[in-house]
């Protein structure tokens, strides 16, 4: 049976998203960096048109999802692959990085219960339960927290990674057209030797470097080197609103799963360099506002529990609540609470739930990346400019994938941690730890970590 919704409905959803936008995340990350979009009416007619037209285009995995043909509404954004912030010249080609880098920080909840989440990171743990699930084929080494570490070696290093397994966390436009990423079944390899072609007119405008096996390596080199440092860039001049912000050194700065500190470990080095990230830059303020989980899934659920109790008993609280909307600025202001002591209210059930969908919006947004050549005589003082050994390019940086988590799926976050988590415990921790595996034997359902003595 299909969903049906009335239009006013469809209205007040697009409306919702465009407000969050507008309203709350803008705040967290600098109106340069949030593209909000209006709504619009569209003739139904043209709709069903543009349905039609752009159905073979559509990944198969979202053939499923049916686009809305009946209401009239719809979002109208910039193409974030062509262009942004700084018009960059027309003729001028186009390379576009969009990366998930997904959440930054393990967590520092005294709620959780398993001691590995303070030691390994979710996106690591993930990966594990993904492949096993047949989602992919291989585990990535790409590990988030050397991406947020603001240290260049970690960060070419999680770059590195995230272009060989892309998965769903990187992709390459050239002019608009996809030109890499999404495909599983890659032979990383032959791709990166297609990729360096698209790129090397882009490093290479002179054609300096035909060929051999080293010119392959050394643009992938030039693209890491330059992605990472549009991450760092700080081109926000206006400061993002009045955040008060989680202080980011709580908990570890690096995840005992990330093929980078393993390394370190086996180099018999165990200081991880974590050089943290300018204030100003993209990451920074993304890593802020997943910070907002402050309780992590395991103390927020109870919380989440206590609103569900409250609402069954006061139905019309929901509204005054803001949990549907309307995203304004008063639902901003009540985000600031950053208290982490439970007074046994519905008011901070209340706040803490809201965090917590803000910060899961923020685990799970994507950065854009726009970079076009620019001559040495027309890369003026406005534009933010980062050079490549032999080549500079203007560049704008850009968040999407804003619109806020919905407050229902609060219970399956908790049941996919349980998940995650356990067949870490199961499969990969005890296969690394002899006594933990005739643990489990003994108890399938144990999870009960001994520590050696």
């Amino acid at each position: 049976m299909e969903d049906y919704f009335a239009p006013e409905e469809i209205l007040r959803h697009l409306q919702n998203i465009v407000d969050f936008g507008k309203h709350v995340m803008k705040q967290f990350f600098g109106e340069k960096y949030v593209h909000y979009g209006e709504v619009v009416q569209l003739p139904l007619d043209f709709v069903k048109q543009l349905c039609l037209k752009i159905q073979s285009e559509r990944p198969e995995s979202r053939c499923d999802k049916d686009l809305d043909t009946l209401s009239g509404y719809a979002m109208c954004l910039p193409n974030l692959t062509r262009l942004q912030t700084y018009h960059f010249v027309e003729h001028r080609p186009i390379l576009c990085v969009e990366i998930k880098p997904k959440c930054g920080f393990i967590p520092f909840s005294s709620h959780v219960s398993q001691e590995i989440k303070h030691k390994v990171c979710r996106y690591c743990m993930h990966q594990h339960l993904k492949v096993a699930n047949g989602k992919w084929k291989r585990l990535s080494k790409y590990c988030p927290l050397d991406l947020f570490s603001g240290n260049k070696q970690r960060m070419h290093f999680a770059l590195k990674s995230l272009l060989q397994e892309a998965q769903n966390n990187l992709k390459i436009f050239k002019n608009g057209e996809l030109i890499y990423g999404c495909k599983d079944d890659q032979d990383s390899l032959s791709d990166w030797n297609e990729l360096a072609c698209h790129l090397k007119p882009f490093f290479f405008p002179a054609n300096g470097m035909v060929n051999g096996p080293h010119c392959t390596r050394t643009i992938i080199k030039e693209l890491i080197h330059v992605i990472t440092m549009t991450l760092l860039s700080s081109t926000d001049s206006c400061r993002a609103g009045n955040v008060k912000t989680v202080p980011i050194s709580r908990g570890r700065s690096y995840c005992e799963a990330s093929a980078f500190s393993k390394e370190l470990v086996r180099n018999g080095k165990n200081k991880m360099e974590s050089s943290g990230l300018p204030r100003g830059c993209l990451l920074y303020k993304t890593l802020q506002a997943q910070m907002l989980d402050m309780l992590d899934i395991e103390g927020l659920y109870p919380l989440y529990n206590r609103v569900e109790q409250y609402l069954e008993e006061f139905p019309e609280e929901r509204s005054t609540s803001q949990i549907d909307g309307p995203y304004n600025e008063a639902f901003y202001e009540k985000l600031l609470d950053l208290s982490t002591e439970d007074d046994g209210t519905e008011a901070f059930a209340f706040t803490k739930v809201q965090q917590y969908r803000v910060a899961m919006t923020a685990k799970d947004c994507s950065i854009m990346i726009s970079l076009s050549p620019c001559l040495q005589d027309e890369c003026s003082a406005q534009r933010p400019v980062v050079l490549a050994s032999k080549s500079r390019f203007t560049f704008s940086v850009s968040v999407l994938d804003l619109d806020l988590k919905p407050y229902e799926s609060i219970p399956h976050q908790n049941k996919l941690d349980g998940k995650i988590v356990n067949y870490y415990l199961k499969n990969v921790q005890a296969k690394d730890d002899p006594m933990m595996s005739n643990l489990f034997k003994e108890n399938e359902d144990c999870t009960l970590v001994l520590h050696k003595v």
